[in-house]
């Protein structure tokens, strides 16, 4: 019979911590690579550092909505979906085709009625 050992919580907490780093450490030397060899000859920007470089990677994260753990945005589009979906399995028929018909305005509502009818919330 073989025994699992369990790891103590701060051995896992540590163990997350030297991996961000690491990922970190990697991204930034990433980022400063590109940006030196991109940016530098195509606008004729200054090199920069490994630690600006870093730096515009965690800015990059900040602005453009990267950091997605605990959820993120997507658990509130699962939350949306879920509701959406409930609420389209209320409808009659005649609301769905109203509701469909609603939509055929929006740029993703114009697609083929074969292709339209697949996409609909909880059919």
């Amino acid at each position: 019979m073989h025994m699992h050992s369990h790891k103590p919580w701060w051995m896992k907490g540590l163990f997350i911590v030297a991996m961000l780093a690491i990922a970190g450490a990697v991204f930034g030397w990433i980022v400063t690579l590109l940006w030196n060899w991109l940016m530098t000859s195509l606008f004729g920007l200054r090199a920069i550092g490994f630690w600006e470089g870093l730096g515009l990677f965690l800015l990059g994260k900040v602005l453009f909505g990267g950091f997605r753990g605990c959820g993120g945005p997507y658990r509130h589009r699962r939350r949306h979906h879920r509701r959406l979906q409930a609420r389209w399995e209320r409808m009659t028929p005649q609301e769905r085709e109203s509701f469909s018909r609603g939509l055929r305005h929006c740029p993703w509502g114009k697609r083929s009625e074969a292709t339209r009818d697949r996409d609909v919330p909880g059919s």
